[in-house]
């Protein structure tokens, strides 16, 4: 067996931390490029200053440049909370920052997110823990952002003078109650589902809006989703996702040695690919399956926006943390064999982002083969279009919540036939 490539622990952290920072900072520039410097300022006020549920596309609301930046400002935020942290940069970091990012194209920003996190913290004060310890709960967590504009509209059309204190303090509650709730679900899918604070999201979220609802509130239906820049965002990221494989390639000694060994990994948490593989191996692979999950859109007809872009990040990210293309490609390939039966078409938006979330089911086809990898992403499929009313659109992460309720449906039939099977 070929051997690995070694690196001290300190090199190979100063080459995630390196690259995590080049990716926020090219998210700025981009966006830079794309919008005057008062066309930007404007665009991320308002994004800040809108309601943020699904489907929220901050390129809509703030434009291109506005919605670039206030990814790549989230970004550095996290960055320098993990910093702050003393945080191990590795896999998990990764799949964090650029779940940051893509999600701040479609629904968090550079205030709704901060209450959560302080809420996060005080949950650390009062454990008597460091902060790091639930640094990834707590950025994870920021899906239920929406929740804190959603306040914060409710108090003002109530009359409320303090919109924004209610706003916050229902997000620094979010944020306390996240990490202990996100400990126990992880029990119930057993880390088949990578988006397990999706899944604790998605329950806080939809005890949120039956709370909300007995109080006579009404969700707004939102649906913010920008069209026409297919070639320009293209562009982009087929730069970005290649340089990341020639980056891994140029680090891996000028080779590709040891990069299809990395998916003899199920992907089943806690699969940290740059521990377990070395980082440039694990950069190629996040380059790989983001000009997959890239092609794919374009494939089936879709647009590429801010929510598209923000599930093909998150399928870059989570190629350092449990995804590769081995195990994602039985998963996307149920969603589209389910287009043949279903009323919808795979360029829908929701479905598109549902192929694209769906590969958190990944380590299910690692585990136990591309057969019930295929039957968790048609299962899926349905599942995620019918869920999002539960918790009202106040959880972005709509399909981690999704994956969790297939889990706990799937899991215990396939370890019954498997052991059927065995006897």
């Amino acid at each position: 067996m070929p051997k690995l490539p070694v690196y001290k622990t300190e090199k190979q952290e100063t080459y995630v931390r390196f690259t995590m920072l080049a990716f926020a900072v090219i998210l700025i520039l981009y966006g830079l490029t794309c919008n005057t410097p008062t066309e930007i300022i404007q665009g991320v006020s308002a994004i800040v200053n809108t309601q943020a549920g699904l489907i929220t596309d901050s390129i809509v609301v703030g434009g291109m440049g506005g919605a670039f930046v206030n990814a790549g400002l989230v970004t550095l935020m996290s960055i320098g909370l993990m910093w702050a942290t003393k945080t191990s940069f590795t896999g998990m970091n990764i799949a964090c920052l650029f779940l940051m990012a893509g999600f701040s194209l479609f629904g968090k920003d550079i205030c709704n997110i901060l209450p959560i996190i302080l809420g996060g913290y005080l949950y650390s004060i009062y454990k008597r823990e460091s902060f790091g310890k639930y640094i990834y709960a707590t950025l994870y967590g920021t899906a239920l952002a929406p929740v804190v504009t959603e306040v914060i509209s409710l108090s003002m059309t109530r009359g409320s003078t303090s919109s924004a204190v209610s706003g916050w303090l229902v997000g620094i509650a979010i944020g306390f109650v996240l990490p202990p709730i996100s400990t126990y679900t992880m029990r119930i899918h057993q880390g088949y589902n990578l988006y397990n604070v999706g899944f604790t999201a998605g329950l806080i979220g939809m005890v949120l809006a039956s709370i909300f609802k007995s109080m006579g509130h009404d969700f707004e239906t939102r649906f913010e989703w920008s069209t026409g820049n297919n070639f320009s965002l293209f562009i982009f990221l087929f730069l970005l996702f290649s340089s990341m494989v020639l980056v891994g390639f140029l680090w891996n000694g000028n080779s590709f040695q040891n990069l299809w060994r990395l998916t003899r990994h199920s992907g089943r948490s806690i699969a940290d690919f740059v521990i377990l593989d070395g980082y440039p191996v694990t950069l190629m692979n996040m380059g790989i399956v983001g000009v997959a999950a890239t092609v794919y859109v374009l494939l089936v007809g879709g647009q590429l926006n801010g929510p598209t872009i923000g599930g093909i990040f998150s399928v870059c990210g989570f190629g350092a943390f449990g995804k590769h293309i081995r195990n994602i490609t039985p998963v996307v390939l149920g969603v589209v064999l389910s287009s043949f039966f279903m009323v919808w078409e795979l360029q829908d938006p929701a479905v598109l982002l549902a192929a694209l979330f769906a590969t958190g089911l990944a380590p299910i086809a690692g585990q136990f083969g591309w057969i019930w990898g295929m039957i968790a992403g048609f299962v899926h499929a349905s599942v995620v279009l019918n869920v999002g009313i539960l918790h009202a659109g106040l959880n972005l992460y709509n399909n981690g919540f999704s994956a969790g309720l297939v889990c706990i449906v799937l899991l215990p039939l396939i370890e019954a036939l498997k052991r059927e099977k065995e006897q």
